[in-house]
């Protein structure tokens, strides 16, 4: 499905091997930046089992994002339907794509593809101040609570979106 000029297609197993080194630019460049390490991002990353294991083999939704013909990402969505809720897992865009919009369109396709989704909750480390401004400032998303103690490198922000139903129908 095409969206605001970026194509999303489901994930298949064969894409693992095409996005585990866009994970991988993803996550180191944010490592640099908020962690002063070279490499760093969730177990796996870097050698495609955690793409498989959540992308390819769990209960979750996921696309693969396209710019033209190049691959520049992807997103992982856990969809609970009965409750309304949804859970994003993991979104990211190749490091040189970073700020340019994408991973917002990236949300925005999501919540157009899943308007009957009126609760969004993610994570992410508490370093990772891009991250914070990408989920609040442009997603809306609302810091609810921190995990893993006062160690900025080891906490986790838990993040939430509401969105009114009524909001879903205009």
């Amino acid at each position: 499905m095409t969206f605001n000029g970026l194509n999303f297609v489901p994930m298949k197993k064969e894409d693992v091997a095409i996005l585990t080194p866009v994970m991988q630019r993803a996550f180191d460049d944010d490592a640099r930046l908020f962690f002063q390490t070279s490499t760093g991002g969730p177990p796996g990353y870097d050698d495609g089992s955690f793409l498989q294991k959540w992308g390819i083999e769990s209960d979750a939704i996921s696309y693969c994002m396209h710019l033209g013909e190049r691959v520049i990402g992807a997103i992982i969505l856990f969809i609970n339907h009965e409750h309304k809720r949804g859970f994003l897992g993991n979104i990211f865009i190749d490091s040189d794509l970073i700020g340019k919009g994408y991973g917002y369109t990236a949300w925005c396709f999501v919540e157009h593809t899943f308007p009957q989704i009126t609760v969004w909750e993610t994570e992410t480390p508490a370093v990772s101040y891009r991250n914070h401004c990408f989920y609040i400032n442009k997603c809306g998303f609302h810091v609810v609570a921190v995990d893993g103690g006062m160690d900025r490198y080891e906490a986790m922000f838990k993040l939430k979106k509401v969105i009114s139903e009524k909001a879903n129908t205009i």
